[in-house]
């Protein structure tokens, strides 16, 4: 059975909105393990935009859980992962103009620095996840560079304009899911993932874990977070 990992950025981004204390993204993170998830995810952003380095610090601290700590494969990441030891490292790729991140790692273009990148973490004894688009060719170099697991980029199924599209996204995710499993890699998918798209992977083996925020902070807002959480935690059980 696949686990859900739920990301409390946007507990963060409504506390910086304001430039307040609240709401507090610890006190989210407890919400969501009492709703039953498997784990938290937050991404310490350069330009720290929500996520704040004692709200990662605090949340190592305190899941019971696993902590999954999304950053780019900068110096000044790699030393704050390595300290803080979370449970697994998900390397995206980021600019600072973008809402939110826009597709995988193109792992032709940075190649040995996101191979170094791993290995430093690993060294350190951290597991590590590349972020990368539904494509054959990515997750083979995903293997190349060491990872060990990769997340993909499910953006474009949750966007896609038409069934057509939707369709066609859907099965480059079931593709490159099932090379990632021969190539004995773990299998995590996320972004922009609903309770409406959820249910898509009904009888998908191959996902590990669905790493899930924006769709469930938004419920929050209406019914509550651990709520919102029992709720997706219920598709994914049903899956």
């Amino acid at each position: 059975m696949a686990g859900l990992a739920v990301n409390v950025d946007h507990v963060a981004t409504l506390r910086q909105a304001r430039g307040s204390r609240y709401p507090e993204p610890v006190a989210a993170a407890i919400l969501v393990e009492l709703g039953g998830a498997d784990g938290v995810v937050v991404h310490l952003r350069e330009d720290r935009r929500h996520i704040q380095d004692r709200d990662v610090r605090m949340i190592r601290e305190i899941v019971s859980t696993k902590m999954i700590f999304e950053m780019a494969a900068t110096p000044e990441m790699i030393g704050i992962a390595s300290e803080i030891k979370p449970a697994l490292v998900t390397l995206v790729p980021e600019k600072r103009e973008e809402l939110t991140t826009e597709g995988g790692m193109d792992l032709t273009r940075p190649g040995k620095a996101v191979s170094k990148a791993v290995a430093k973490l690993k060294g350190h004894g951290i597991p590590v996840s590349l972020f990368i688009d539904p494509d054959i060719n990515q997750v083979n170099l995903a293997k190349k560079a060491g990872a060990d697991i990769i997340e993909i980029h499910t953006g474009a199924f949750c966007d896609a304009p038409t069934p057509e599209k939707r369709n066609a996204a859907f099965s480059e995710i079931l593709a490159a899911a099932k090379r990632a499993k021969a190539l004995n890699m773990g299998v995590n998918a996320g972004h922009g993932l609903c309770y409406q798209t959820v249910p898509w992977f009904k009888g998908v083996s191959e996902i590990d874990e669905f790493s899930i925020g924006h769709s469930i902070i938004s419920r929050a807002v209406l019914v509550g977070l651990e709520r919102a959480v029992r709720e997706m935690m219920e598709l994914v059980k049903g899956l």
